[in-house]
């Protein structure tokens, strides 16, 4: 794995390096200067954050209205059958998206740590709105038979082609460019957006559905919120465009300059870090399958097996996400004051306790019964939203940030988050044709069977709150920072010497040997960690 030498400027040949035994490395530490400390402007730490939460709520405006328009979809691009058939047959297109992510990872994520962030995220941007685009413009099932799934199909592959590079890169641009004691926080914000997005799109549905009739809706209504992708993602991409680059990927990319011929290959890298790719797989497990759980399935859940309204469930939907946008800044403060992992593992331990009552709550029949069902589910995914943005970039070094972040996540995604939907509505049609009284509760059994899982990897993973990211050096707010990340990190009883980065930065250009320093013939030993 990577060390702090990625930020050590050039590296000396073997032969001119100090050689130290175990037990002068013990007493000998590598000073943090000045040069270490990056300072990120407050000014452009907004604007940088904005550009990238907003530019995430264009995308998933894009990416959610499918699924708030599930229902419709399955009316006007299949033919007419078993009506529960057929909307697990849309939720098959739903998870068609999600095939492709990984690919999609795998392609943006290596570019994006070769040729930058700003770039990707703004090719993400325009293919996501043209493939939103298409799927408003194709003729229905009934114009043009079955070449109507076939190209929702394609249109499908091209969303997920583009999200594939989304998360990952705009989660990694915001955590490269936070301060480290308000990364928590800064990357709450990217949340913010998607559920700002999510909201957009149910709010144009449930308006939709409102005023519309349903031959009206079904005739060219349910198109209005494909064809306005069109405009906004114009929009998401002048913000991407006027995003500069973050200074952690600029500091690699100078030093990548002046070691050319010490590049190490993305996988020999991507391999070394497979404990943290498959903690990450875990993390992203949990924080989706519940994601996907509350904010898609269960407008289709409250319809198409309880039996209500539509827009009665896309409005309570709707209300609990204003909620979550109104708490989710607090809880990633929360994650900078106490740490991700006991803001985590509180939303496993939650949702494992808390995810059938709350079921039977929306089970109720009731409007308050269902709304505070679907509240509680939310308030408990706001650990996870709030806190997910600043752990899971945080488990990469920068020179391979974007790509793992970005394959790890995309894999996790598409064979839980994504069939979520999917999955939970084919158990519950295969348990209900069984026979079995307990069918409508799979979707609490889904949920503590992923907090279970997010649990043994939250287990596993090392508390990063208030430290730099890996590869990195420290980033501060102002210059009047400096001085005291300074004196933390040579006081050792500080919270900042004690991390897992000083122990890793401070011997990062150490030689260690195991016996006395060799004759002058011999030669001596590599870095520990290099």
């Amino acid at each position: 794995m990577p060390t702090n030498d990625d930020h050590a400027g050039p590296s000396r040949p073997h032969h001119t390096k100090p050689v130290r035994t175990k037990a002068q490395a013990k007493r000998a530490r590598r000073k943090l200067t000045e040069d270490d400390v990056t300072v990120v402007e407050e000014s452009l730490l907004k604007r940088a954050v904005a550009a990238a939460a907003l530019g995430n709520a264009m995308e998933w405006f894009d990416f959610g209205i499918f699924a708030y328009l599930t229902v419709t979809i399955s009316k006007v691009f299949l033919p007419e059958g078993d009506p529960a058939a057929n909307v697990v047959a849309t939720f098959g297109f739903f998870a068609a998206a999600f095939i492709v992510r990984p690919i999609g990872g795998a392609v943006f994520g290596p570019i994006g740590d070769r040729i930058g962030r700003q770039k990707v995220l703004a090719l993400t941007m325009i293919l996501m709105a043209a493939g939103t685009l298409a799927i408003g413009l194709i003729p229905s099932y009934d114009t043009i038979g079955f070449w109507a799934p076939i190209l929702l199909l394609l249109a499908r592959f091209l969303q997920g082609f583009s999200t594939g590079g989304e998360y990952g890169g705009a989660a990694t641009f915001i955590a490269e460019y936070s301060p480290d004691k308000r990364r928590g926080f800064m990357g709450s914000w990217l949340e913010f957006g998607t559920l700002a997005g999510y909201v957009l799109g149910a709010s144009i549905v449930t308006g939709l559905q409102f005023g519309l009739s349903e031959d009206a809706l079904l005739s060219w209504g349910w198109r209005i919120p494909f064809i306005i992708a069109g405009p906004l993602g114009l929009i998401g991409l002048y913000l991407r465009l006027k995003l500069e680059e973050t200074p952690a990927f600029q500091k690699q990319q100078e030093q990548a300059q002046e070691r050319e011929s010490q590049k190490t290959p993305f996988l020999r890298l991507f391999a070394e870090n497979w404990r943290s790719l498959v903690i990450c797989i875990g993390l992203v497990l949990v924080f989706n399958v519940t994601d996907y759980m509350l904010l898609s399935y269960m407008p289709t859940y409250l319809e198409q097996n309880l039996g209500e309204d539509s827009t009665f469930g896309l409005i309570l939907i709707v209300i609990v996400m204003i909620l979550m946008m109104v708490v989710i800044t607090f809880g990633g403060r929360l994650s900078d004051r106490f740490g991700r992992r006991p803001v985590l593992a509180a939303g496993c331990i939650g949702f494992i306790v808390l995810s059938w009552p709350a079921l039977q709550l929306v089970q109720s029949g009731t409007g308050v019964g269902v709304f505070f069902g679907l509240l509680i589910l939310g308030l408990v995914l706001v650990t996870f939203t709030s806190t997910m943005p600043s752990t899971l970039p945080a488990l990469f070094p920068t020179i391979i940030r974007y790509g793992a972040l970005a394959i790890a996540f995309n894999v996790s995604v598409s064979l839980f988050g994504g069939t979520t939907p999917l999955a939970t509505s084919a158990l519950i049609n295969a348990a209900q044709d069984a026979g079995f009284g307990w069918a409508e509760d799979i979707p609490a059994f889904y949920l503590m069977a992923a907090a279970v899982i997010g649990l043994v990897a939250v287990y596993f993973t090392k508390e990063t709150a208030s430290s730099p990211l890996m590869g990195s050096g420290p980033t501060v707010a102002s210059e009047d920072e400096v001085a005291g990340v300074i004196k933390d990190y040579n006081d050792p009883t500080s919270e900042l010497a004690q991390s897992d980065w000083a122990k890793e930065f401070s011997t990062s250009e150490i030689p260690i040997i195991s016996g006395d320093v060799p004759s002058s013939g011999d030669a001596p030993k590599e870095p520990a960690g290099s």
